[in-house]
């Protein structure tokens, strides 16, 4: 169990020491896998070096030192100046190397006596040019606006030019997300997930904890907003560690808790302290207890355990080292209360938990969460986007699937969906045409998965379940399968039906024809094998109602 200050400079150690064997001859870069990425391989490199900061930033500003420190240290000398082979370069508008220019900013603002003051003024003025490069790129219109202010609460820090314009920009932008009870959209539009807390709230509990007495008004607003968000937050968190699995950039993993670290870095107690401390001590638990490093220690590209199918476009090999966040808590001093707090349980929650600002209901079924969910949609496609967004359900214990292709059911990733089969192709919910999230936790949704049918579909949440009722319009007559969550399995494919009789795994009801079968391997995030158990419906020619009632695995 995690619990002394050592115990988590233990975890971290052991997550980045693997490193070593990695860095580029000049120390600049990390090449720690053979994956490609959107970006050039050498914003792969810069990408995994920088995000080790995240976790180095917050040991060295807790007054500790790590193997990695000197290789760390010659390549940001190496890496800034421009008449070495490794120089990272320009910063371009809306790209790649912008995001990795924020942990340097935490690293001048945690840790100046490890990143800046052993520098000479030349490397000083190659390192202040470079970094520099972010208060003149343009950022994406996301949780990138934030990256620059991160940068120049850094700059202050060992007093450099600090650019206000730039900062009340950020501050700005993130003023235009924010929809309302703690929860801001990641950009305009809906996009209500993980960015939120491990970005979204993240930078903004860093600036209110470093910015508390220069821009108190400011401060105030992000502890706030935190504290209201964590109130909706906790119950993503299973009773055992895991949390629920939902959205993009999975591949990040632990900085699922790093919320958590942020609220007591930032001396703020939505809920006691212990309990905090069990949420980011139990999750990084169970992250560890899963087979999410290969074979020479390095995190991988993956979920539950390595998986590039599915992965982002923008997930190259160091990518999962962002999790790092998480170890914000250890820029906290040796004698702060939460090392020795003892580490609490979650409170009592409700069972039933509706999040409108996230267009989802949470239930909480055997202390695990489940969510409801009206279907997002990103406008710029990333990987997969349908089945992590749209799905009806979505939970932390069986997480959920993706397709290898949509040639058939199997192969699909369909868990939690109501799959159309036309002509051998897999079609599901994916944008909606309207949607809204009910007072008592109920979820309607109209969509349509394939011209000529129109889908409304009603999500109720009961006691140990849920009721999908589907009204299906459609042209010409079709069938449709009606998925449960995918459940782990050690079989052979052949062994599928027999899996789905045994005690434990659930069951799906409905007038339609039940179907078990074996999915892909390697499409859940979670569990590599898995089985489907569902309702298929001929749906003749016309307006068909149907419902079909979900009863929760255990």
């Amino acid at each position: 169990m995690l619990h002394s200050k050592q115990d988590f400079i233990g975890c971290l150690n052991q997550i980045i020491d693997p490193l070593t064997n990695y860095y580029t001859p000049g120390r600049a870069g990390i090449k720690c896998g053979w994956s490609g990425s959107s970006y050039p391989d050498s914003t792969a490199k810069l990408e995994a070096y920088a995000r080790v900061l995240w976790g180095l930033a917050p040991l060295w500003g807790g007054g500790n030192t790590s193997k990695l420190d000197t290789s760390h240290l010659e390549g940001i000398i190496n890496g800034t100046d421009p008449n070495h082979p490794e120089y990272w370069g320009e910063m371009p508008d809306t790209q790649q190397s912008l995001a990795e220019a924020a942990p340097f900013g935490l690293a001048l603002a945690l840790a100046p006596e490890v990143v800046w003051n052993p520098l000479t003024d030349e490397q000083k003025q190659n390192f202040y040019n470079w970094l520099n490069q972010v208060n003149v790129a343009a950022a994406c219109e996301n949780n990138w606006k934030f990256f620059a202010v991160l940068v120049n609460l850094g700059f202050k820090r060992v007093g450099l030019p600090y650019n206000k314009e730039v900062v009340q920009h950020g501050i700005d932008c993130f003023d235009e997300y924010y929809k309302g009870d703690g929860w801001y959209s990641d950009g305009h539009g809906n996009r209500m997930d993980y960015y939120i807390p491990f970005a979204m709230q993240f930078y903004t509990l860093i600036y209110a904890k470093i910015m508390e007495k220069d821009d108190p008004i400011n401060s105030k607003k992000y502890k706030d907003r935190a504290c209201r968000f964590a109130q909706d937050f906790i119950y993503w968190f299973a009773e055992d560690g895991g949390a629920l699995c939902f959205g993009r950039s999975l591949t990040y993993r632990f900085a699922q808790c790093c919320f958590w670290s942020a609220c007591v870095f930032a001396d703020i107690h939505p809920f006691p302290l212990g309990v905090m401390k069990g949420l980011i001590a139990r999750n990084l638990e169970w992250w560890l207890s899963l087979p999410i490093f290969d074979n020479g220690g390095i995190l991988s590209v993956g979920y539950g355990y390595p998986n590039q199918n599915m992965a982002e476009t923008y997930n190259a090999y160091g990518s999962p080292y962002w999790a790092l966040k998480s170890f914000l808590i250890l820029t906290l001093p040796d004698e702060h209360e939460f090392w020795s707090a003892e580490a609490l349980p979650l409170p009592k929650l409700d069972s039933l938990h509706p999040i409108p600002q996230a267009l989802m209901t949470i239930q909480r079924f055997n202390g695990y969460p489940i969510a409801l969910t009206a279907g997002q949609w990103l406008t710029w496609n990333p990987s997969h986007i349908a089945w992590k967004y749209s799905k009806f359900a979505y939970s932390s214990k069986y997480a959920f699937s993706v397709p290898r292709t949509v040639s058939s059911i199997r192969e699909a990733g369909t868990d939690s969906m109501l799959a159309f089969d036309i002509d051998k192709h897999i079609y599901v919910r994916e944008q909606c045409l309207d949607f809204r999230v009910e007072p008592d936790g109920s979820i309607w949704s109209r969509w349509s998965p394939f011209r000529g049918i129109e889908v409304e579909t009603t999500l109720i949440p009961t006691a140990d379940g849920h009721i999908r009722r589907h009204t299906v319009t459609c042209n010409e007559p079709c069938k449709a399968y009606d998925c449960s969550f995918a459940i782990p399995t050690t079989s052979s494919d052949r062994d599928a039906a027999l899996d789905a009789q045994q005690p434990g795994t659930g069951c799906i009801e409905g007038s339609g024809t039940y179907v078990s079968f074996p999915c892909n391997p390697s499409t859940n995030l979670l569990h590599p094998k898995t089985f489907i158990k569902s309702i298929c419906y001929e749906f003749p020619k016309g307006t068909n109602t149907v419902e079909t009632r979900i009863v929760y695995p255990d």
